[in-house]
């Protein structure tokens, strides 16, 4: 049995959907496929995760590229913007404690303050101190930040229509 180089493939055919951003693509040598002894199930079982992992990973990959592109030409945001923008708009009261936030959108808490900052400048959010605890920071969606996000939404749904899997699509609509 063989496993099939779907791996390095998938993964150069989804980055390149349309993206130049892709310089070093996975290679694997076609004459050489990976052996997988038939008679070991484990062996068998991880290659189908990493296969998983791979397709996923390339998946991933794609749409980010894409969110990037459409994001920043159509709006002037980037995922990590647009991600703290959603996360703000999503949450009572349009605020979010800094440190939370971070944990939220997967970001340093200086990673996000220096994007917090960058959304500041464009009158996108406000930072404001903690009622209870003086050595915290909320983060604030404002108007226009509301109206930013409401706009990149539609553009933000659709790359993601186009580039996550149909399987994961009805997995996430049944609630799997």
């Amino acid at each position: 049995m063989y496993v099939q180089a779907l791996d390095a493939r998938t993964i150069n055919a989804l980055a390149n959907t349309g993206i130049a951003r892709y310089d070093s693509l996975v290679s694997v040598p076609l004459d050489n496929p990976v052996s997988v002894a038939q008679d070991n199930p484990v062996t068998v079982a991880q290659d189908d995760v990493v296969t998983a992992w791979r397709e996923m990973s390339a998946c991933h990959a794609a749409a980010c590229a894409a969110l990037e592109r459409e994001l920043g030409e159509r709006h002037g945001l980037g995922i990590s913007d647009f991600e703290v923008l959603e996360r703000l708009a999503e949450s009572n009261g349009r605020k979010f404690r800094a440190q939370d936030l971070a944990e939220a959108v997967h970001l340093s808490q200086s990673a996000l303050s220096r994007l917090v900052d960058r959304l500041a400048r464009h009158g996108l959010v406000e930072r404001c101190g903690c009622d209870v605890d003086r050595r915290g920071v909320y983060v604030v969606l404002t108007e226009a930040g509301e109206r930013r996000h409401a706009e990149a939404v539609p553009t933000h749904r659709d790359v993601l229509a186009r580039h996550l899997p149909a399987s994961m699509l009805s997995a996430a609509s049944s609630g799997r």
